[in-house]
């Protein structure tokens, strides 16, 4: 099946390309610069990614967001949270609405380039605090999609039963270079190491017995 693929530059997104090139024929790369604040870490490294496969990438800024919608991990927003990546405050990054927005775009980009489905790479992880990556959104958004263009564009979530450890075993299988992937909302030079993304990210990595290859600014968890 030819497929476009969302990828933010993040650890998931980026297995999912290397998933999506071994499954499928992969047409072109979508990511978006929403103005979150870890953007500019992110997108060079889903660019470089998606150049080392030889694979057309297009980033689409959506700069209404940031000036329009309500969250820290906006420019425009406050501080990022630290913390467990599950815990209460973590809420204060959820962008509304945002995957539901993003999956719009790229269905109709994908239609245009002739391809048959959408590659997002939504784990089980993110059920906690994200409701537009619970498979009851995804299955809706996948009937949209689907209704809603002539190729009747699939939505495929490979990801959407595993935990983000899964993700890591997959991805190493895959031969995914993790240290070329981002993670932390903050966005400084290296990963704060406190922040929910960064506490998730080293636990998947613990999960899976497989060796972080991250540099964190803080050692300690959480």
């Amino acid at each position: 099946m030819k497929v476009v693929v969302l990828c933010s530059g993040g650890m998931d997104s980026v297995t999912a390309l290397h998933w999506a090139r071994r499954e499928h024929a992969v047409v072109a790369v979508v990511s978006f610069d929403y103005g979150a604040k870890h953007n500019h870490r992110e997108l060079p490294l889903a660019a470089e990614h998606a150049a080392a496969l030889g694979v057309r990438h297009e980033v689409i800024a959506l700069d209404f967001m940031d000036r329009l919608f309500a969250s820290d991990l906006l420019k425009s927003g406050g501080e990022i949270p630290e913390g467990h990546y599950e815990a209460e405050n973590m809420k204060q990054t959820v962008v509304p609405f945002r995957n539901a927005i993003m999956l719009s775009i790229a269905g109709g980009f994908a239609e245009s380039v002739g391809a048959e489905g959408l590659v997002i790479a939504a784990h089980g992880g993110d059920h906690a605090i994200y409701p537009d990556c619970r498979e009851e959104f995804m299955q809706a958004m996948g009937e949209t999609l689907r209704l809603g263009t002539y190729a009747r564009i699939r939505l495929l979530r490979p990801f959407i039963a595993m935990t983000k450890g899964d993700i890591v075993t997959e991805g190493t299988r895959l031969g995914v270079d993790f240290a070329r992937t981002w993670s932390c909302y903050k966005g400084g030079e290296v990963h704060c190491g406190r922040c929910g993304t960064c506490v998730e990210r080293r636990e998947a990595f613990q999960l899976a017995g497989v060796t972080d290859p991250t540099e964190y600014a803080a050692e300690t968890r959480g």
